[in-house]
């Protein structure tokens, strides 16, 4: 049965509804981390991979960082190793560590091959190319988790290169240090740390909450836009607090160090990447330096709650 005259007219309102975004996007770039449930379940996988592919056909310049952190225990289990973490973070051994290149790797070939199935060029890299993310030991409270990395430095010589050269790059976050050593880097610190670096416009995380909540226990509590001083408000009140903590300061930092905004996104919902960037509303929260800095098509959409 065709579709009736309402349906095709709302479709093509919602087109027109994104090209405000669209013409101010265009030749932006934009960081995705990829993770969560959106990483496990082969529908939404197939989601990310058409929202990332289309935002790069209309002019964006989109740059993924992915996680694997599921299917690395998946791996260490297969071996007969249990995996153990400190305050969410891996304990990395030297075996964990090869697991781990092993298994980001392994990731990463499988999301270049399905961007190319969808008709986009991509090229998968990890930090240790061309220098890219140049770590140090990362401690937790002054205890030794192995070979886990703080990235001191990013070069986006290699990414800048590919994104010239018509590419989408897809990157597994695995660095080095000084003295050629691979370390396994947290997947949102590498996002931020990448976006940071390529004055990004948009970081987008992908997670496995709506965004963030006035009420953790209420969807309809959800804030559409934060600013960097009501993030701290919530953070000091409690609202924010436990896991979430250390993911918001990152947005804030990356806010503060020249990212134009952070978006955390539920990445549970099919297209959510396409519906918080092209329209009014969107559907996670978007935390920018101030609210004077909505674009002009936003005035008014949002509201904090």
């Amino acid at each position: 049965m065709g579709q009736s005259i309402e349906e095709v007219t709302g479709k093509a309102e919602t087109l027109i509804e994104a090209l405000p975004y669209i013409r101010d996007f265009n030749g932006k770039k934009v960081v995705v981390k990829y993770g969560g449930s959106a990483m496990l379940d082969s529908d939404l996988q197939k989601s990310v991979i058409k929202d990332v592919a289309l935002l790069k056909l209309v002019g964006m310049q989109p740059v993924i960082v992915h996680g694997g952190g599921k299917e690395i225990s998946k791996w260490l289990g297969y071996m007969g190793k249990e995996s153990e973490f400190v305050d969410g973070l891996r304990v990395t051994d030297k075996d964990t560590m090869e697991v781990a290149e092993m298994v980001l790797n392994k990731v990463n070939k499988y999301l270049v091959q399905q961007m190319e199935r969808v008709g986009v060029k991509a090229a998968g890299i990890c930090g240790k190319d061309g220098g890219m993310l140049m770590c140090e030991k990362k401690t937790v409270n002054g205890k030794d988790i192995g070979y886990v990395g703080e990235v001191v430095s990013v070069n986006t010589e290699l990414i800048d290169t590919l994104i010239e050269n018509d590419f989408v790059p897809i990157i597994a976050p695995i660095g080095m240090d000084d003295h050629f050593h691979a370390y396994n880097i947290n997947a949102d610190e590498a996002a931020s740390a990448v976006a940071k670096a390529m004055h990004a416009e948009k970081l987008a995380f992908m997670t496995d909450i709506e965004g963030v909540c006035l009420d953790p226990e209420d969807p309809s509590t959800l804030i559409s836009v934060l600013s960097l001083e009501e993030a701290d408000k919530l953070i000091e009140q409690g609202i924010i607090g436990g896991g979430m903590i250390p993911k918001i300061k990152n947005c804030v930092e990356a806010v503060e160090q020249g990212v134009s905004r952070v978006h955390i996104l539920d990445g549970r919902r099919e297209h959510c990447l396409l519906l918080e960037f092209f329209t009014r509303k969107g559907l996670g929260t978007a935390i920018i330096d101030n609210k004077v800095n909505l674009y002009p098509h936003e005035e008014g959409a949002y509201n904090a709650g």
